[in-house]
């Protein structure tokens, strides 16, 4: 299937899930929620992505900049902090307010900036995997011992939803899932982008060519958790409540890794499909063997490391990536 051809299935694909709640009876609130959990993995797969998958770091600290995200969010709308007057007096516009989203994206995104630098400079490989990691878990302790200010071990309640229908959320995940995926598609044509892979495929080429590898590798990182960040963002607006156990938590990292590779590392439409793909299996797998649901679905991704090695975008059906190892 040529480039082209793919790219216009998933123009498709999108346009139809933007109609489909037009449509009488074709949807309802479990599959708006279902959706909407699919929209919020998909644009922390495409985060995941970007900084392994076109830049070869291998992060297992993303799950920090979803909290980072989630709590700016819910600190500049509860009742005691910026924006709490503004929602009792215009409810409403907690929704569809891309300023807060974009400075929970800065949050995270200058988090990953400062940390990144001593680790992107000083290790690799593994090492840089397990700093992230450490990194994730010393944010989550600093939150439970927040005070007033992180809410504690309790958290933070954001503002309640002004909305009777989950509508509004389904839409902006939709409209994030695209703009992302557009973002990151243009950004990996431009120079920065092959850059990035220049980087990813031979760092000291790379370096002995001109390139400063140090700030392609921290901006990547940056723009990876400033895309975590608003999704953490966007998460909040849904569950109205930004706890440490909840936010924090390693699924918010381990499961956008899986869908990632499940889909197609350092492909573009990978992390969209392998989202929708491996959380269809993992919420059928609650409903139908609720018990067994863990086996379920780990068998689930050893059946496809064995059998779907490069990821399901290689198949014919995503858009090839835009760059290929080997």
């Amino acid at each position: 299937m040529t480039m082209r051809a793919s790219m216009w299935i998933w123009a498709v694909i999108a346009a139809a899930l933007g109609l489909l709640p037009f449509w009488p009876g074709a949807i309802d609130s479990y599959a708006f929620s279902f959706l909407f959990f699919v929209f919020i993995y998909a644009i922390l797969s495409q985060a995941w992505n970007l900084i392994a998958g076109f830049g070869g770091q291998i992060s297992l600290g993303n799950h920090a900049f979803f909290g980072l995200g989630a709590y700016a969010t819910a600190i500049l709308w509860s009742g005691n902090y910026l924006w709490g007057s503004l929602y009792e007096s215009h409810p409403r516009i907690y929704y569809f307010d891309p300023v807060t989203m974009a400075i929970a994206g800065l949050v995270a995104a200058v988090g990953a900036a400062l940390v990144g630098w001593p680790l992107l400079s000083k290790l690799r490989g593994d090492y840089f995997a397990l700093g992230t990691l450490g990194f994730g878990e010393i944010v989550k302790v600093l939150f439970v011992n927040g005070g007033d200010f992180t809410g504690g071990a309790f958290g933070i309640v954001a503002p309640s939803s002004t909305f009777d229908t989950l509508l509004p959320h389904y839409w902006t995940g939709l409209g994030l899932v695209v703009a992302v995926t557009i973002a990151i598609g243009l950004l990996m044509r431009s120079r920065y982008g092959l850059a990035l892979i220049a980087v990813r495929d031979d760092e000291m080429a790379a370096s002995a060519n001109g390139i400063d590898t140090l700030k392609v590798k921290i901006a990547a990182f940056a723009s990876s958790a400033f895309i975590s960040g608003v999704a953490g963002s966007l998460y909040t607006y849904y569950i109205f409540h930004v706890g440490p156990d909840s936010v924090f938590d390693l699924d918010w990292m381990l499961l956008p890794l899986m869908m990632t590779v499940v889909g197609g590392t350092g492909t573009l439409m990978g992390p969209v499909l392998g989202a929708f793909v491996m959380y269809a299996v993992f919420d059928l797998a609650r409903i139908v063997v609720p018990d067994y649901h863990p086996v379920v679905s780990g068998l689930a991704i050893i059946l496809a490391m064995l059998f779907l090695p490069k990821g399901l975008a290689r198949i014919g059906f995503g858009l090839p990536g835009l760059v290929r190892r080997g």
